[in-house]
């Protein structure tokens, strides 16, 4: 069975407190087997006989908006996918290395050349970005604190819903979830 990996928005944030045992019995009222929780930050690691994941995201969200009675996006990506987000290199090791953060942002489509463009005007001399697919590269050369940039900022540049990640935490879901 195809193992997948949800990335939620709005998990433990602006006060909403879910605890990750009540979120698994969430995903398993769905039906969905092997489920785990990867840090209290909404990353839920799932099995499904389905194969036909496109629908999902939208099962999964009708779902935890009628049980916790707020919104919460899902953006689904595969065992491949997860491995590839982590893979890959937007910026060179020196930046990184001096950077005070690397984020991954999660979106539900890839964006359009022209939004894409848009994203491009938020670069500071703190905060660079990459788009690459389905995924935005946030590097920002201070403290986060320090930046400008936020989520919301970002979801209305876009036009749309997005949820970010560090680095940090995809390198060490890969390292725990994802064969070797």
């Amino acid at each position: 069975m195809p193992r997948l990996f949800a990335f939620l928005r709005a998990i433990n944030v602006g006060g909403r407190v879910v605890t990750m045992d009540v979120l698994r019995g969430h995903f398993e009222g769905l039906g969905f087997t092997a489920v785990e929780s990867f840090i209290a930050s909404g990353n839920i690691i799932f099995t499904t006989r389905g194969r036909d994941h496109a629908a999902l995201p939208a099962r999964i969200e009708a779902h935890l908006h009628r049980t916790l009675g707020y919104e919460v996006h899902t953006f689904l990506r595969t065992e491949a996918e997860v491995a590839a987000v982590v893979k890959y290199r937007p910026f060179s090791p020196w930046e990184v290395e001096a950077a005070g953060a690397l984020c991954v942002g999660f979106m539900a489509a890839p964006l359009a050349t022209a939004t894409a463009k848009t994203v491009d005007g938020l670069r500071t001399d703190i905060d660079e970005f990459r788009v690459h697919g389905r995924e935005i590269y946030w590097l920002c050369r201070k403290r986060q604190s320090d930046s400008k940039f936020n989520n919301n900022l970002f979801e209305k540049t876009i036009g749309g819903r997005a949820t970010f990640r560090s680095m940090t935490t995809m390198t060490k879901l890969a390292s725990r979830h994802l064969k070797a």
